[in-house]
């Protein structure tokens, strides 16, 4: 089903949410001082193709035992200059994707995948592209770590 609907997210829309993903990374690399942002740029252009399968989850939830204040606060400032350069209009592009996916009766659940994507495209650094097992294993660990 996964395939599916990834192949469907593919058709309707999705092939330019990745193309504008592309082209935010490729202008993060030409770009020197925006070169700490291109790995979020490439995490995310691989939830923009496969949203299906995969999820988009904060590294601090990967590994907690490696949370740094410090790093934490580089990330947030790079967030900010994301957002000013980048995150504005593929937020928007993935807004305005997904609203003509939901138009259609079956593109409806790629529709809504697209809007979730829209949410991660404003604040993307610090993120990493997991497969949906591995982020609920993590989840799991994190919270029998927090409750034990």
């Amino acid at each position: 089903m996964r395939t599916v609907l990834n192949i469907l997210n593919f058709v309707l829309g999705g092939f330019f949410t990745t193309l504008a993903w592309l082209l935010a990374t490729l202008v993060s690399v030409i770009l020197i001082f925006t070169l700490p942002l291109t790995r979020s740029c490439w995490e995310i252009t691989k939830l923009s193709l496969f949203p299906y399968g995969n999820e988009a989850i904060h590294v601090d939830e990967l590994n907690p035992e490696n949370k740094n204040v410090l790093i934490n606060s580089g990330g947030t400032l790079l967030n900010i200059l994301w957002f000013i350069f980048f995150g504005w209009w593929l937020c928007l592009s993935h807004i305005m994707v997904g609203i003509a996916q939901c138009l259609t009766i079956i593109g409806i659940p790629v529709g809504i995948a697209n809007v979730k994507i829209a949410a991660i495209a404003l604040w993307p650094v610090g993120r990493r592209v997991v497969s949906v097992e591995v982020a609920r294993a993590a989840r799991e660990a994190n919270a029998r770590r927090r409750f034990n």
